[in-house]
């Protein structure tokens, strides 16, 4: 026996040495060089520090902030407001794939894949996550096939409720279903992987020889360790912090009319998100929740590619922290009070910068009347457009007026999940809305000036564009751009 072990031993050793790295500590062979793509539609921005909140006096006393220093690592951020078209395709894809859910459950083999990526059948567990739907099979909703316009006519209104017989989509049912991670939940210490766990006969339970908290009970001392009754309740996995989220995505188009009273705006709720006379549009009548989800179908649309031509996945999709946003507004003018600069809100020719409320109410002084074209006026030095007005903007972070003081300096950022005993209370529903709109007087156009709106709540005057973490410290320092510069190659 003893000989055996020697041999595969020696067979080990040997195979060490044929590797070539001649026993050295050399890393994963084999690993393909990385380097991060620049997402269609964005612009890099580079890490910084800056000076967070007012850097003007705020007349109306307005959720005052002192200013502070804060640290950003690099990001990637959308250049302008997410259209009415680049949501549409969202909306498109959701429907898309409902109608190939109800017909994949008459055939499942032309429209469903019952094999994971390794191509091994799902195990029963999943089923109730749903297949991976065939998109490469052409979906046609005036297809000839009978059992097929049967099949989605379920998508459509019901006769009743249309109008002059027009058969019109269920925007209804469009309903995106999608999981996250709770992951400042699951850092908490009471929720960490506890190693080489033990239990004495007592119930007291010990982690690595010393008592540790392990739930909501009195601790107390014995002999010279610490040690606490363990907590009889379910033990908790992976899963309690995985979230299911369901979200109808189809933009609240009569928010056009609810926002204002005695105001004429039914041909806004008529055709501003569907016509194509305002595809470039910043899309409105977006909630938080439905502008994270879409967060949240971007980032498994881009890996779905990434993984179908083996490249590595990036960085999430997700709305910008409070802090982020107001670094991209300035555009590497700190102490500027508006994106374009100084103190003005007219050009040296009078003209105002900026779409919103100029004077006393004419709307149609700056150029716009209601929302305009995303690349409407001059970017800020940065390159990004309408950071202030056109369209307020959503910000993953929530409200609170002493917020940039127990926020941290490094990657500022506070967000409150409402637990369902507190989902009525309204001060857990308010998120962080930057940048003024159509609507707004000049000062909510100010890069530090702050409003909130409720997480649930659609306004004809507030979108949102997407952010993506940079993968590693600056842009030109990832390990091709280090090899290249080596060999001298720009």
């Amino acid at each position: 026996m003893k000989k055996f072990f020697y041999l595969g031993l020696l067979a080990l050793i040997l195979s060490a040495c044929s590797s070539g790295d001649h026993g050295e500590l050399v890393g994963v062979r084999g690993r393909s060089p990385w380097f991060q793509p620049d997402p269609y539609g964005t612009l890099y921005c580079p890490m910084g520090s800056f000076h967070m909140g007012q850097s003007d006096q705020d007349i109306p006393y307005n959720f005052t902030q002192k200013a502070r220093m804060v640290s950003l690592q690099a990001y990637y951020m959308d250049q302008t407001e997410i259209s009415n078209n680049e949501y549409r395709q969202f909306v498109h894809w959701v429907r898309d794939s409902i109608a190939r859910e109800l017909l994949g459950a008459n055939d499942e083999e032309r429209w469903k894949n019952k094999l994971d990526q390794f191509g091994v059948e799902r195990e029963a567990a999943y089923e109730d996550k749903g297949y991976d739907l065939y998109w490469d099979e052409k979906l046609n909703y005036g297809d000839k096939d009978e059992e097929i316009r049967n099949t989605l006519n379920d998508l459509y209104l019901p006769v009743k409720e249309r109008f002059y017989t027009r058969k019109e989509f269920d925007t209804r049912k469009f309903n995106f279903v999608y999981y996250r991670i709770d992951l400042k939940k699951a850092s908490r210490k009471v929720n960490r992987f506890r190693h080489n766990t033990t239990t004495d006969d007592q119930g007291r339970t010990f982690i690595n020889g010393v008592g540790h908290s392990v739930g909501e009970v009195d601790t107390t001392k014995e002999g010279l360790g610490h040690y606490q009754i363990e907590n009889k309740g379910p033990k908790k996995d992976r899963s309690v912090f995985i979230i299911k989220d369901i979200i109808n995505v189809y933009p609240d188009t009569l928010a056009w009319v609810h926002d204002f009273t005695y105001s004429f705006n039914e041909p806004m709720t008529n055709n501003y998100f569907w016509h194509p006379a305002y595809d470039d549009y910043p899309v409105v009548g977006i909630t938080w929740k439905q502008a994270r989800a879409f967060c949240v179908w971007r980032t498994q649309y881009m890996d779905s590619y990434f993984a179908s031509i083996g490249q590595s996945i990036v960085n999430d999709w997700r709305l910008p922290t409070e802090a982020e946003w107001e670094y991209t507004a300035r555009g590497g003018l700190d102490l500027s009070p508006y994106p374009w600069g100084g103190p003005y809100i007219r050009n040296a020719r009078g003209c105002f910068l900026g779409n919103f409320k100029p004077m006393r109410g004419s709307y149609i002084d700056d150029g716009g009347f209601h929302t305009v074209h995303i690349f409407s006026y001059s970017p800020n030095e940065w390159g990004f457009y309408n950071m202030a007005g056109n369209a307020s903007e959503w910000t993953s972070n929530s409200f609170e007026e002493a917020g940039y003081d127990f926020a941290h300096d490094l990657n500022p950022d506070f967000v409150t999940e409402p637990t369902e005993d507190e989902k009525y209370q309204a001060v857990r529903q308010r998120k962080v809305i930057r940048g003024g709109s159509w609507k707004d007087v000049g000062f909510y156009l100010q890069t530090s000036s702050r409003s909130y709106e409720y997480q649930d709540t659609a306004k004809s005057y507030i979108g949102f564009r997407c952010v993506m973490t940079y993968l590693g410290r600056a842009r030109g320092d990832d390990a091709t751009a280090q090899e290249g510069a080596r060999l001298g190659v720009k």
